[in-house]
């Protein structure tokens, strides 16, 4: 049989083969001719494929390898922004800085995660659905950070029944396996005080969500949870869609503790991929 020419399409089906295996070779979809051989953390493509498949395979692959109980979880953070850095407007106007192909690059890393979280900001400006709907693939469960029950009841995480959704909210945490529901929304005390003004702890989210059997995480917005997650030391990778777009002012994307120096800044192997509507920076932080 000839080798069949991987395009973005195939590529995609064999990338949700891939989700939560290893050292195995899937073979094309609808086939039996291999495609890519998964070794450990690595992966070798057997058939030829183009240019875009290859980009898809590369930064794909290596957030469906399955995390074991008792591994630490694999935590991916996404910002979309504009050339001068910039997430929304002065009044929250965010949508929509990334074009079509930055879109569709989001619901893929929704496919291939078992979690989606946002902050209550983001959620409270977006009322996002935080689904699969661009590409093939099952929707994560979502999450959202709301300690003061800021996010309307109405909205869409809490209504459409597409997906199951925890709300972290403020009160003491009681440890033990969690149980995500079949449907509908949990609430899962866990943010310390009612009052308490801080930004939630990232390790103690990480930690709940674990208890619950989620263990590939996507922090997906908005810029401040991303930023806590950052600045905790916990993400994996890092995507940065940069669109081309200046806006001149509005809210900044990343909120870090300043530096005097450069030697300070913080230098992830980096990745460069045109999307098409956005440039992508895939960001290593695991190196």
């Amino acid at each position: 049989m000839a080798e069949q020419h991987l395009d973005t399409d195939l590529a995609w089906k064999l990338v949700l083969d891939a989700v939560n295996r290893s050292n195995v070779t899937l073979p094309l979809p609808g086939g039996e001719q291999p495609a890519i051989k998964l070794n450990g953390r690595g992966w070798q493509l057997l058939n030829d494929a183009t240019r875009d498949a290859r980009e898809l395979f590369e930064l794909f692959l290596p957030l469906c390898r399955p995390v074991s109980e008792g591994e630490a979880p694999r935590v991916i953070g996404q910002l979309g922004q504009s050339l001068d850095g910039r997430i929304a407007t002065v009044t929250g106007c965010s949508r929509f800085i990334n074009g079509d192909d930055g879109i569709t690059h989001l619901h893929r890393i929704r496919a291939v995660s078992d979690a989606v979280v946002v902050g209550a900001g983001t959620a409270v400006a977006d009322n996002p659905r935080l689904t699969v709907r661009r590409v093939a693939g099952r929707n994560p469960v979502r999450v959202v950070i709301d300690r003061h029950r800021r996010v309307p009841d109405d909205y869409h995480l809490f209504t459409d029944g597409e997906a199951p959704t925890i709300r972290l909210v403020a009160g003491k945490y009681r440890a033990g396996h969690g149980q995500v529901p079949a449907s509908g929304v949990q609430e899962v005390p866990c943010l310390g005080e009612y009052d308490n003004e801080q930004p939630a702890d990232p390790k103690v989210i990480l930690r709940v969500l674990g208890d619950f059997g989620l263990r590939k995480i996507f922090i997906e917005g908005g810029g401040v949870t991303v930023s806590n997650f950052l600045n905790a030391g916990l993400l994996d990778r890092l995507h940065v869609m940069v669109a081309p777009m200046i806006i001149g002012s509005g809210r900044p994307a990343f909120s870090l503790p300043e530096i005097d120096l450069l030697d300070d800044a913080l230098r992830p192997t980096a990745t460069l991929v045109n999307l098409g509507t956005d440039m992508l920076f895939d960001l290593n932080f695991s190196d």
